[in-house]
């Protein structure tokens, strides 16, 4: 993948660019950011150009040997590393990124490396319970490959995509590599949760902070596609956070199904707490803990925009709102609830229970807690 092939990032990609001309090459490097701001394609194309043999404006060539190789993801001096699981996995079984090389090697392609976690899971057809893990028998393999000479490049690489997902004995048998690294060997790892790495991997690190698409960037894009409605390229460019992930899904109407069933709870919520009706919320946080983990943290991401967006109609800012449709419709009615007095404990009660469902918090219970909470800061405000 060529720098050029990115979605904006202009800023990050000369000074990767840079860094690599100057020789300021660090052997453990973190892409931290969501995967719609591109952290993958950033890392694969900081490959590309770091082992292109013609590099020049700026960028790999895309033709030698080496580009094309790592275009295909199938150069024998890069390697691979990402959660992997599978359905009916006997005891003591170790599945590893190897066997699951070549529906990675579509998915990547197919998504130009936009590839989210869940996009990556239902692939693998996990389930709502299962999740993918980085187990210690991958971190084995990584030392084995690395044991060998390089073959075709000066780096031997490897991409550990979303090293979060490491269990505690492989994320241990990493840091020993980071600690005592091979020459000529570089790590990047790309995460979206960076938080949840052992320090000690984080101190041995060099983090590349991939900041989120600008809005120009994304309007775009929407135009690109052949939206021509200014309202609408400027609210569905807000909407989606700075994610391109999250503007192709609202530009393909992929999440119009999900957002509607995300905004049905947040409403259900909000009238059974305003109501004080708690024997309501505990079914309701039954509910919401069936759903899959990933939808359950969309729904609190959702969750957080509409009480943020209902602030500032409270304040008498509707001019800087998107909303539009029964968001618009319920939000004008709920501002009454949502003022100064309550805002932060709201979004702070948010986060809380993002970051427990994040480390795998029991969602009963954590639903539960979060449902009781919030009943007691809404009330109608002056």
């Amino acid at each position: 993948m060529r720098f050029a092939d990115i979605t904006g990032q202009q800023e990050l990609k000369r000074h990767l660019t840079s860094s690599i001309d100057a020789g300021r090459i660090s052997h453990a490097q973190l892409f931290s950011g969501p995967a719609g701001v591109g952290t993958l394609p950033l890392a694969l194309a900081y490959v590309q150009y770091l082992n292109c043999t013609n590099r020049h404006d700026g960028d790999s060539c895309g033709e030698c040997p080496n580009c094309r190789q790592i275009e295909e993801l199938a150069h024998p001096d890069l390697h691979f590393v990402f959660p992997v699981n599978k359905q009916g996995k006997k005891s003591g079984e170790s599945v590893l990124s190897s066997d699951f090389i070549e529906p990675w090697r579509k998915a990547v392609t197919e998504t130009r490396g936009y590839l989210t976690p869940q996009q990556w899971y239902d692939r693998l057809d996990l389930g709502k319970t299962l999740k993918g893990v980085i187990s210690a028998k991958e971190a084995d393999e990584i030392i084995r490959k690395l044991s060998f000479k390089s073959f075709e490049s000066e780096y031997k690489c490897v991409i550990i995509w979303q090293p979060e997902a490491m269990n505690e004995e492989a994320a241990n048998k990493i840091l020993k590599i980071l600690e005592e690294p091979w020459d000529k060997t570089l790590f990047l790892l790309v995460s979206e949760r960076p938080d949840r790495l052992l320090r000690t991997i984080l101190s041995r690190t060099q983090e590349v902070a991939v900041p989120r698409l600008t809005p120009d960037v994304l309007e775009k894009v929407i135009r690109d596609a052949g939206e021509q409605d200014p309202a609408k390229i400027r609210n569905m460019a807000r909407l989606a956070g700075g994610d391109l992930c999250e503007l192709q899904n609202l530009l393909a109407g992929a999440t119009d199904e999900r957002r509607h069933e995300s905004f049905e709870l947040f409403c259900s919520l909000m009238r059974f707490s305003y109501n004080n009706r708690h024997l309501e919320l505990i079914t309701w946080a039954e509910d919401v803990a069936q759903l899959p983990r990933e939808q359950q943290l969309q729904f609190l991401s959702n969750a957080a925009r509409l009480l943020r967006e209902s602030y500032m109609l409270h304040a008498g800012a509707a001019e800087a709102t998107y909303l539009w449709g029964e968001e618009a419709k319920f939000c004008r009615n709920f501002a009454l609830f949502v003022g100064s007095d309550n805002i932060e404990p709201l979004i702070a009660q948010i986060e809380s229970a993002m970051a427990q469902i994040a480390q795998n918090g029991n969602p009963k219970i954590v639903f539960t807690h979060f449902g009781l909470a919030v009943s007691k800061l809404i009330k109608p405000l002056k």
